[in-house]
């Protein structure tokens, strides 16, 4: 249900038509600082202007061309507003300035925690531009965090100044700005940059329109006729990559800078029959810098290649046929390609920009594409359904890119569309598909899920979520479903780490009894509810194998695909296949699988062995997290 829109409290419709008398002022001065008017007590001056006015508004106080700043703006957040919650790295409001702490950057095992220098690192101008709006516009931080309209006039601001900085003036002509738009991605790569600004002018030419999710309508009329000035470029002071082969896609900016040999494995995938069949979505718990020098230590993990939030440049680290040790599971890091992006474990980040959106959405095309990856949620998956390994690993098995990540979004990005919403009967197929913008969730944080220690006790926000609640009956009332590896015979939590009583948007299920609004799916051994009125967080899914015990036994439940020892060639040590104790498929529950079933494997770099096994097993989408199963174990009838 969407929630009342905080931008019309009597506060803002002050702090908005006082904004308004400042354009004037600023109109007058060139957009150089003034104060803000004083606003008498009770003061509720109308009308309230919608959010593309502000746009308009900004855009003439500091001649900034409406087009470019509306879709510079679209680049960074779809022009949501976000009420005042940053990002994942670290950015406010539509335009994303950016107010990054050295406490955001201490946490995460991949990037800054335990480095001396995070004062030095988070001083760096491009984490802070939102104080140089403050100091642009006379605007103070906290309503360049909070206030949409004092947010836009602060990016508006920004660009002018970048302008000027180049051309000596602001300009009527939008393909003028090719410069001063590179600059605002805050990138110190010339390649990223450019793509930065490559994006924003093609928003330009082919238009955008939607509805936020505070309700706000915003659109940008296309202008095929404008002519960007790319040539600005070389005004800039940045960093030229050295000419390294990447693979990546022309309309990502992409440069190679190698990880540690130790991180990863030297292979030759899938020349040497290890297929490449799924994709791995991070978040690196870092800055992108912190992220990239990580990787590149020896001792510890690394991805193929890292994103960066506010321009979707990509630094490519491990050749797509090595291995990279990224995902805590040696069969899927066998079978994956691993995506990181940049985001801090900030108390509060609710959501990632577009730019790193898109330009994550070209890179999983293209691999997906070269390698035959199917695009649904059993292939392009998050840190977080990755199968546990073995029974130990389970629980500590990581939840990032967290519920921040907007799936549905993403995948529509991908060209794939869950279609209608609603609900079928009693053994047909759903995927979960809540809207993101409405589906809000509580979630609660408690000081050891809080990394940088600004969580000092246990708090509960509601933020949009990209998933569902689980419970153990049909009503709000009920437990939540209890992970048996997370919280053994007890019941789950709302703890933002708890993976265990959430189903995430795009996954599917078999739909297993419906009382009301409430429906209930087959889920880790288990039958568990979720609201669903009229279906709204649900659509029919077709095309897929419904997976069910072949006898009365339950199945065993696997993290792993390795072959059995006895296939191993002599004087090769075989990994060691063992069921997940704790998880089994009991006769009459059915589970999703999306592809025919694969045969087991292993991989012996030093001598560039595969291990190929007789037997094949499924992938299907047993809880949060994918598990396998044995194909002799079970039937498979399609759904």
């Amino acid at each position: 249900m969407r929630t009342s829109n905080p931008r019309r409290a009597d506060a803002s419709k002050r702090r908005r038509a006082a904004l308004l008398t400042a354009v004037a002022a600023l109109a007058v001065t060139g957009g150089a600082a003034v104060p803000m008017p004083a606003l008498a007590a009770g003061d509720t001056a109308e009308p309230v202007t919608s959010l593309q006015q502000d746009f308009t508004a900004a855009a003439d106080a500091y001649h900034v061309p409406q087009q470019v700043l509306l879709a510079v703006a679209y680049q960074e957040s779809a022009w949501d507003t976000h009420a005042g919650k940053h990002s994942t790295d670290g950015g406010y409001g539509p335009m994303h300035l950016t107010d990054v702490t050295p406490a955001m950057m201490a946490g995460g095992d991949a990037g800054a925690a335990g480095r001396a220098d995070l004062t030095k690192l988070a001083a760096d101008p491009a984490l802070h531009t939102l104080q140089a709006a403050a100091k642009l516009t006379g605007l103070s931080a906290e309503e360049l965090r909070t206030d949409p309209t004092a947010n836009i006039r602060g990016g508006a601001a920004l660009l002018a100044s970048y302008q000027k900085a180049v051309t000596g003036s602001t300009s009527a002509d939008p393909g003028n700005w090719y410069a001063a738009v590179a600059r605002y991605s805050q990138s110190s790569r010339r390649q990223g940059a450019g793509a930065f600004a490559d994006r924003v002018f093609a928003t330009v030419k082919k238009g955008a329109g939607r509805t936020t999710a505070d309700g706000e309508h915003v659109r940008l009329a296309a202008d095929s006729d404008v002519d960007p000035a790319t040539g600005q470029l070389n005004a800039l002071d940045l960093k030229s990559a050295a000419a390294t082969d990447t693979e990546c896609p022309t309309t990502v900016a992409c440069t190679f800078v190698p990880a540690a040999a130790s991180n990863g494995q030297v292979s030759n995938r899938p020349a040497n029959g290890i297929r490449i069949d799924s994709i791995v979505i991070h978040d690196t718990e870092s800055s992108y810098d912190a992220a990239i020098t990580t990787f590149e230590k020896a001792g510890g993990s690394a991805a193929h290649y890292v994103m960066r939030s506010s321009d979707g440049a990509v630094t490519q680290m491990v050749p797509t046929k090595d291995l990279a040790f990224h995902a805590g599971n040696y069969s899927t890091n066998m079978h994956s390609i691993g995506i990181e992006h940049e985001g801090y474990a900030a108390h509060g980040a609710t959501w990632y920009t577009e730019a790193q959106y898109e330009a994550t959405a070209e890179l999983v095309k293209y691999l997906a594409d070269r390698f035959d990856i199917p695009l649904d949620r059993q292939h392009i998956i998050g840190h977080d359904n990755v199968a546990g390994p073995k029974s130990s690993l389970v629980s500590g098995m990581h939840w990032d890119p967290g519920p921040s990540w907007d799936w549905n979004h993403f995948m529509n990005l991908l060209g794939v569309h869950t279609g209608r919403h609603g609900v079928g009967p009693v053994g047909s197929v759903v995927t979960i598909a809540p809207r993101f913008e409405d589906n809000l969730q509580t979630v609660q944080i408690c000081p050891s899920d809080d990394p940088t220690g600004a969580t000092t006790a246990c708090t509960e926000t509601q933020q949009p979520s990209d998933f569902v609640y689980l419970r153990t009956a049909p009503s709000d009332t009920a437990p939540l479903f209890g992970d048996q590896a997370l919280h053994p015979g007890a019941a789950g939590t709302d703890r933002i780490n708890d993976w265990g009583s959430t189903a995430a948007a795009g996954q599917q299920f078999v739909v297993a009894d419906q009382d009301g609004d409430w429906t209930a799916v087959w889920y880790s051994g288990s039958k568990v509810w979720f609201s669903n009125p009229h279906g709204c967080n649900t659509a029919p899914a077709h095309g897929v194998k419904v997976i069910t015990a072949a006898g009365d036994p339950p199945v065993a439940v696997y993290g792993s695909s390795y072959p059995d020892a006895a296939e191993y060639p002599a004087g090769l040590s075989p990994s060691t296949q063992a069921p997940l104790s704790m998880y089994t498929v009991p006769a009459g529950q059915a589970y999703v699988a999306t592809v025919a079933p694969s045969l087991t494997d292993d991989f012996f770099p030093s001598s560039g062995t595969v291990v190929t096994g007789a037997k094949a097993m499924y992938t299907i989408q047993y809880n949060h997290r994918v598990a396998l199963v044995y194909s002799s174990d079970v039937t498979a009838t399609d759904g």
